[in-house]
């Protein structure tokens, strides 16, 4: 027989993931400010293997409208470079022989409102999975009272379940309302 703390500590953890997957999903949509985590999909060919740039090279973001990357090994700069056309980025870099700079151009109106639909979607996404995390839990508690667990403690679990539900759901929201600001912010 599964207890109700279990079942509880089983659905928060599937909502911390959902929040997880949100930030990351987020912080890779490009909100017209630098920022190093629009390189962390970008993978590039070093000795082999394919690794994040970050790992071949020095990311920096020196003013709010460019990053800057300076690769350790000087045979990276056009694997780096190619990498960066080839990605779904769509910012062309400048390379100067010691420094690749990526120059990250102001958002057009109509690309703004595409970017807060992308996330709104994400959003959409993380709170469907929260709902799941939720109906998954009381499901497990409706069968532990099957299986001999008292139903008043089933009753207070499902409170305790939908107290953390509208939290997590808060939170979305809140994550979602800062990045509508961020991307529309000029």
């Amino acid at each position: 027989m599964a207890d109700s703390k279990t079942i509880l500590s089983g659905a928060e953890e599937k909502m911390d993931m959902a929040i997880m997957y949100l930030e990351d999903a987020l912080a890779h949509i490009r909100a017209g400010k630098a920022d190093v985590r629009l390189l962390d999909g970008i993978r590039v060919d070093s000795y082999g293997s394919m690794v994040p740039i970050n790992n071949v090279a020095a990311v920096t973001t020196p003013d709010a409208r460019s990053i800057a990357i300076k690769p350790w090994d000087k045979s990276m700069f056009r694997i780096i470079e190619k990498a960066i056309i080839d990605s779904d980025l769509g910012i062309m870099p400048e390379n100067n022989g010691e420094i690749i700079r990526i120059g990250i151009p102001p958002l057009t109106e109509e690309r703004r409102k595409q970017l807060a639909k992308q996330c709104k979607a994400e959003g959409e996404t993380a709170k469907v999975s929260v709902r799941n995390a939720r109906r998954d839990a009381i499901d497990s508690l409706k069968k532990a009272v099957k299986d001999g667990m008292p139903e008043d403690e089933q009753k207070n679990s499902e409170a305790k379940l939908q107290k953390s539900h509208d939290k997590y759901i808060k939170q979305i929201d809140d994550m979602l309302a800062a990045k509508d600001k961020e991307i529309m912010t000029v």
